[in-house]
């Protein structure tokens, strides 16, 4: 089927109203559950219970998720563009889009981070301050030595990762140029294009390999974009198959992806534990959650119209879908005042899934009154 990307949506991105492909948006949901999931494990210790902690700690596969999305729906229209022979997306429009879509919200949960913190004391918070005000709303936080030690704030831990995201938003027109006008000549040549992705993809271990054997690079940059580049690639290369007509049936992806999963919760991937991974577990760790994303997200991209995609396009899980992005951005907010003033129990105690209910209850209303705030208004 062929689709209208409405892009405005941010990194938890949507189809148009008018042929949408609901399951993408309920996929969002699953996404910023498992995010939200492992954090309720750290927070509760489960990341020390053996191979099933191994287990939890994954679930941060949530962020790659997003990213893989963020990749296919937003290189979406430059693909299609190229396909059809029609003039490439508007970057002012692009821009704007993106802007109004991330912004708002995230702008007001700062500012709200910001206030409930000057009344609460979770423990050492480095980027309280005036610098780090200023470096969250700019989502700069991550450009510098050491942002854990310099500029992440106690409720906006997850940030990082919005981080990451806005500057793929800011390369994408570039990588977009590079590989459809002067990689394939301002023609539709999807093997070539293909090509060109692998090769996009490499920068991701390469990075690392750079960053764990040399010093060229400082400590922070394992945060920058080079790093997870890898996983918007996944979702690019989806849009290239979709537009070649290729097919993938969930049958087949989400039984690999669920093995690749076990598979990367071993100690291959490093354990939950430790601060920093070696090469091998960081590159492991880094392409395996491509694999396992973009797996994911195929099926829903390449047509598959079976139980897979209508659970997730089922009324509740597209509903989620549509406040995930508010659910991503208020629930370690949330998770820490459920923690401390509702369940009572000290860091690194209590159970995994009694801190996740409880948090997700408490923050589905927050999120769905920001959404309705704070959404970008049709026509507008």
């Amino acid at each position: 089927m062929t689709s209208s990307i409405e892009v405005d949506q941010g990194g938890l991105e949507q189809v148009s109203t008018v042929d949408r492909v609901a399951a993408l948006t309920g996929v969002r949901a699953v996404a910023a559950l498992l995010v939200m999931g492992t954090h309720a494990a750290y927070g509760t210790g489960s990341y020390n219970h053996g191979y099933v902690g191994l287990v939890y700690s994954r679930m941060e596969i949530g962020v790659a998720i997003f990213f893989a999305l963020s990749g296919f729906l937003l290189f979406g229209p430059w693909v299609q563009t190229s396909a059809s022979g029609a003039s490439a997306p508007r970057a002012r429009r692009y821009a704007w889009n993106r802007a109004r879509r991330i912004m708002p919200a995230y702008v007001v949960t700062v500012l709200l981070a910001f206030i409930v913190y000057q009344f609460r004391s979770p423990g050492p918070n480095p980027g309280h301050s005036w610098e780090g005000l200023v470096r969250n709303l700019t989502l700069t936080q991550i450009y510098n030595a050491d942002y854990i030690e310099q500029y992440m704030h106690q409720g906006l831990t997850q940030m990082w990762s919005l981080a990451v995201e806005v500057a793929f938003y800011a390369a994408l027109p570039i990588l977009a140029y590079v590989l459809l006008v002067v990689l394939c000549r301002q023609r539709w040549r999807p093997v070539l294009l293909l090509a060109g992705l692998v090769a996009l993809a490499a920068v991701s271990p390469v990075w690392l390999v750079v960053l764990q054997t040399t010093d060229w690079l400082p400590k922070g940059a394992g945060l920058w974009l080079p790093h997870y580049l890898v996983w918007f690639v996944g979702g690019m290369v989806l849009t290239v198959l979709r537009e070649m007509g290729v097919r993938c049936r969930a049958l087949v992806a989400i039984p690999l992806a669920a093995v690749s999963y076990l598979v990367v919760a071993t100690p291959i991937a490093g354990y939950a534990n430790e601060a920093v991974l070696d090469m091998s577990q960081d590159v492991a760790k880094t392409v395996g959650y491509a694999v396992i994303a973009t797996l994911v997200v195929a099926p829903l991209a390449l047509g598959d119209r079976g139980p897979y995609a209508r659970l997730l396009g089922s009324r509740p899980m597209v509903w989620l879908g549509e406040i995930s992005y508010e659910i991503f951005l208020l629930h370690v907010i949330v998770m820490e005042i459920a923690m401390v003033s509702v369940l009572h129990w000290p860091v690194y105690t209590g159970t995994m899934w009694g801190l996740f209910a409880v948090t997700l209850v408490m923050t589905i209303p927050p999120a769905w009154l920001l959404h309705c705030l704070t959404r970008p208004r049709v026509g507008a």
